[in-house]
């Protein structure tokens, strides 16, 4: 069996993939993550996902390689990572009683055979009412400045939230792994 390769450095992505018990290498694509003017958000996942894949090909020309991509948006605009307490409070406040829209995307490469599965799940979080002392309590708390949309769903920051839409609660996290399964079967992958 071709060895797995997860095209990421990032520590949700690895914990979604160890939940399915499969053996894997992990290794940071380095891409330039820039949108392209006019791109909307759903084409940008697509389109990084796929370069993460073909990026780590290139160092594993005979695994299989899984890569995704994720992007948070309000209004259809790309919501980023706040990086501090200011702008995730902006970000949250902005949220409150709305609903952002997460793209996640999900490519899955066989270097060996040069094929390509993919796909891009939408996700949708509905916002509750949020008090500015609810916003700024649940930063202090969790801290969730390198999470696209100031929050951590599988934390805290489910108490933001009226409720959840979507096929994979993974999904939000950053892996849609029933499509991953899925994917993986078509490249004679099995999980269970």
């Amino acid at each position: 069996m071709a060895r797995l390769v997860l095209g990421s450095s990032s520590p949700y992505r690895k914990a979604l993939l160890e939940k399915l018990d499969l053996s894997f290498d992990c290794d940071s694509p380095d891409i330039d993550e820039t949108p392209l003017k006019g791109e909307h958000p759903k084409d940008m996942v697509a389109r990084l996902a796929k370069a993460k894949a073909q990026a780590i090909a290139e160092r594993h020309p005979q695994s299989i390689i899984i890569a995704s991509d994720q992007c948070a948006t309000l209004d259809g605009q790309i919501i980023g990572k706040p990086g501090d307490f200011e702008n995730a409070f902006a970000q949250l406040r902005n949220a409150s009683g709305r609903t952002v829209t997460f793209y996640t995307s999900l490519c899955v490469f066989n270097a060996g055979t040069n094929q390509y599965q993919e796909t891009v799940e939408p996700f949708y979080v509905y916002f509750r009412q949020l008090t500015d002392s609810e916003i700024e309590n649940y930063l202090k708390k969790e801290e969730p400045y390198n999470c696209a949309g100031s929050f951590k769903s599988e934390g805290l920051g489910i108490s933001l939230f009226e409720r959840l839409e979507g096929n994979d609660p993974n999904t939000l996290i950053g892996l849609p792994l029933i499509q991953l399964i899925k994917m993986l079967d078509e490249f004679g992958v099995n999980v269970i």
